[in-house]
């Protein structure tokens, strides 16, 4: 994702984040940006109910993966039980099984969200991490050691949330865990909007 300036970046190229250690994933993968006519879409599908749209976007999460990398398990990203409930189902977990037929790798479920968060939006990146802090356990009996993990999830913002359940699996025996969405929100928006109500340059 391109920052706004290079002032954010090390001479190796990696941002604050990655240098402190705080995403617990080794890799990042999304097909597009949150935005458009992709956005409507991934609206349609989570909150409208659009179950259908798994297929095409699997085809589409396919590929943003580089044709390279190879992974021993699928792992979607959880729903607190109550949310899931609501809603039906859990769409990282649509787009996960998807995945997992068209490069035959399993799918498991071995997360738990143990608590409710609250939403993260408008929150910023210490409060991302400190919400989510804690709120994800690995099942037991789910063995995970030395596994290459691709964990799966619709949207990314920070990846606060991926992060801890990076984490987690680490914790849990994954040499390393990979993150794919569909679609990750572009943040030089609120930056450049915010440089414009300021009436500094865009």
């Amino acid at each position: 994702m391109p920052f706004v300036n290079r002032f954010p970046l090390d001479e190796t190229g990696r941002c604050m984040l990655c240098r402190l250690g705080l995403q617990g994933f080794d890799a990042v993968y999304s097909y597009g940006s949150y935005e458009g006519t992709l956005r409507q879409l991934v609206h349609l599908f989570k909150y409208g109910g659009v179950r259908p749209l798994a297929g095409p976007f699997g085809r589409l999460l396919v590929h943003a993966l580089p044709r390279e990398t190879s992974f021993d398990v699928i792992v979607p990203m959880p729903l607190h039980w109550f949310k899931q409930w609501q809603r039906g189902f859990n769409q990282a977990d649509l787009l996960a099984r998807e995945i997992g037929k068209k490069w035959h790798v399993p799918v498991r479920n071995v997360i738990r969200r143990r608590r409710a968060t609250s939403p993260q939006a408008g929150l910023t990146n210490a409060k991302r991490r400190a919400n989510v802090r804690g709120a994800f356990r690995v099942r037991p009996g789910r063995p995970l050691q030395g596994m290459r993990v691709l964990l799966v999830d619709d949207v990314v913002t920070t990846g606060a949330t991926a992060s801890a359940c990076a984490r987690v699996l680490k914790r849990a025996g994954a040499a390393h865990v990979s993150l794919l969405a569909l679609a990750r929100t572009d943040r030089r928006a609120a930056v450049e909007l915010s440089f414009t109500a300021a009436g500094g340059r865009a």
